[in-house]
């Protein structure tokens, strides 16, 4: 394929798919600085496996497939560094006063707490509830994954158990 098809197809998939590298990048780091690292990292390997792309699977499939294996990677890669590193500084924003800003300050914080609990499940049901959350089918999350879909059915059961368990504050689900 010309460079300047790849490019434009590329664009093309990443205005439709881009939020879900977003997604998959924010459940597999704790900070922002280390969701933009690696949401880079998932679009370099995306742009570089492009030339790869054998249309066996939707757009769509082909993304998350990369994404997630790009932050499965990243994730285990990088680990030894994160364990040592910590923050400098925890920056939280506070709700501009006004209507609603109470609502979307507790949204936020239900956000940020199911984020915190998809980070305490292990990497492959983080991977399970993220495409869930995107809303794909059985088919298509096991085309993502690579395994049946009765085994997506039985996982994700489980995953969304923990998952609740997590959010109920009880920490020794997964």
């Amino acid at each position: 394929m010309p460079e300047e098809d790849q490019k434009s197809l590329f664009l093309n998939w990443l205005g439709e798919h881009g939020a879900s590298v977003m997604k998959v990048a924010r459940a597999y780091t704790l900070t922002h600085e280390e969701c933009q690292d690696l949401a880079q990292e998932i679009l370099l390997q995306a742009w570089r496996s492009l030339p790869k792309f054998e249309h066996r699977a939707s757009a769509a499939t082909w993304f998350y497939r990369v994404a997630l294996q790009t932050a499965m990677n990243w994730h285990r890669n990088d680990k030894p560094r994160r364990t040592r590193q910590q923050p400098l500084l925890d920056v939280h924003v506070t709700a501009a006063e006004g209507v609603g800003s109470a609502e979307q300050a507790q949204q936020r914080e239900t956000v940020e707490q199911l984020y915190n609990a998809i980070h305490q499940l292990p990497k492959a049901d983080a991977a399970l509830v993220l495409l869930y959350l995107d809303e794909l089918s059985y088919r298509e999350m096991a085309e993502v994954l690579g395994i049946s879909e009765s085994n997506v059915g039985v996982k994700l059961n489980r995953a969304k158990k923990a998952l609740s368990e997590l959010m109920k504050g009880n920490p020794d689900v997964p």
